[in-house]
C-alpha cells in the first residue's frame, strides 16, 4: 500500500470532503480513496452520464423530441427588432 500525504489542501476543499465523509458515513482516509477512484475511473470505465442514451432512441422517440424542441429553432424576429 502506498501513502499519500496532501499539502495546501485549500479549505474549501476541506470542508467539502468533511461533508461528504459525513454523508457517506465512512472514515476520511475511505471517503478520499472512494473519490480518486471514482475520478480516475478506477474498476469501471469512466463515463459522463450520458452514454446510457446515446442511440437509445427509436425513430419514433426521435421525431417526437425534434417536434417538441422545434420552437427553440426559429428565431422571433418581432422579438429582436
Amino acid at each position: 500500500m502506498k501513502t499519500l500525504t496532501i499539502r495546501n489542501l485549500p479549505p474549501e476543499v476541506a470542508k467539502a470532503l468533511e461533508k461528504e465523509k459525513r454523508r457517506r458515513g465512512r472514515s476520511l482516509n475511505q471517503t478520499v480513496i472512494e473519490l480518486l477512484g471514482q475520478g480516475l475511473g478506477v474498476g469501471k470505465r469512466r463515463s459522463n452520464g450520458l452514454a446510457s442514451l446515446a442511440g437509445s432512441w427509436d425513430e419514433e422517440e426521435l421525431a417526437r423530441f425534434e417536434e417538441a424542441v422545434a420552437a427553440f429553432e426559429t428565431i422571433d424576429h418581432e422579438l429582436w427588432r
